[in-house]
């Protein structure tokens, strides 16, 4: 049993987090399941989104990353040889299904075959968000380092 929970009394308590609630009220949506897919990590950065798409070509289908989202739609031409089916089983339906990218994940190929969409994922970090090391200057020679007074000033 799913039941809906009102955001509304948060978003006017709240600023600057109209995202995430976005996100928690897209979550409590239904989705019809269609295209299946699986997601998989494949290295320490980099995954897959591995869609099953059987019935469509390539050009029927577009990819589209922007911002923190990747939308996937499917528009499938009309078939030129209709014939008379007994059974239709393969889904002809237009489809779109959506993806909410964490910070610094980038889309990159996408490949089709076998009835399979993959698309490659990747984290890069920008540089600046990168840890760095500082490295600290005196340690033993800072002790020996002292003011003097002029020679001139000795000598008196």
């Amino acid at each position: 049993m799913r039941s809906t929970f009102d955001f509304a009394p948060y978003r006017r308590s709240t600023v600057g987090f109209d995202r995430l609630f976005n996100m928690l009220e897209a979550g409590q949506r239904e989705d019809d399941g269609f295209p299946p897919f699986d997601i998989v990590r494949d290295g320490e950065d980099s995954y897959r989104i591995t869609l099953a798409v059987a019935g469509f070509r390539p050009n029927d289908i577009e990819v589209v990353a922007q911002q923190n989202q990747l939308t996937v739609t499917g528009q499938r031409a009309e078939d030129q040889d209709q014939g008379d089916y007994l059974h239709r089983g393969i889904a002809t339906r237009s489809f779109e299904r959506r993806f909410q990218l964490a910070d610094f994940i980038e889309a990159g190929e996408a490949t089709f075959e076998h009835g399979l969409l993959s698309i490659q994922l990747k984290r890069v970090v920008p540089e600046a968000m990168k840890p760095r090391k500082i490295e600290i200057s005196g340690g033993a020679n800072a002790a020996n380092d002292r003011i003097e007074a002029p020679k001139d000033a000795q000598a008196a």
